[in-house]
């Protein structure tokens, strides 16, 4: 029987080679640990991004069964920022990446951490009002409250899909069925 989990020591390499191939962080102070499958990091970068792009090349990584970031954000003396100049800048990149539903997402800032709330119709919508803000010179750090509220009911997205699928010349929609259900 083949066993499919990797070794801490494989997957410790492959973590550092991530890193290390990535141009968008600046990996001389990170830290690695693995334990159990369990990737830590630890350390500091100069960006919030960095932060996040560092859990994303352990996200790459086959093996790992969660990751702990544990990356401290250490501004730049020329990337620091008083909380009340972050939401301008924070509102008018989200204004930028979604000009069709940016009122709906309110921005709040406490010690340069950037909480985004509201409602969104789509979750991709929340994915790039986060994406959004990244990159907000001063951002330590983000929590994604927003919610997923659809316009449109599950049923009548199946209803639409389903028509969809009957003009098409290239799908059989007697044998193709749709399903869709509502989230809390």
């Amino acid at each position: 029987m083949k066993s499919d989990t990797r070794s801490d020591i494989d997957i410790k390499d492959d973590v550092e080679n991530q890193l290390r191939s990535n141009l968008d962080i600046d990996a001389a102070y990170i830290a690695i640990a693995v334990e159990g499958g369990v990737v830590t990091l630890s350390g500091f970068v100069r960006s919030y991004n960095q932060s996040w792009e560092a859990e994303g090349a352990v996200k790459r990584v086959s093996g790992f069964t969660a990751v702990a970031n544990d990356i401290e954000v250490r501004l730049p003396v020329f990337n620091q920022r008083p909380d009340p100049e972050i939401p301008c800048d924070a509102v008018s990149a989200i204004q930028a990446e979604l000009p069709y539903s940016f009122e709906h997402i309110r921005v709040d800032v406490r010690n340069g951490w950037l909480t985004l709330e509201g409602q969104v119709d789509w979750y991709y919508s929340k994915e790039r009002a986060e994406r959004a803000v990244r990159r907000v010179r001063g951002v330590k750090g983000i929590f994604n409250l927003i919610q997923i509220r659809p316009r449109v009911p599950p049923a009548e997205v199946k209803r639409r899909i389903e028509e969809s699928f009957g003009r098409s010349a290239e799908v059989d929609s007697n044998r193709t069925t749709v399903e869709t259900t509502a989230e809390p």
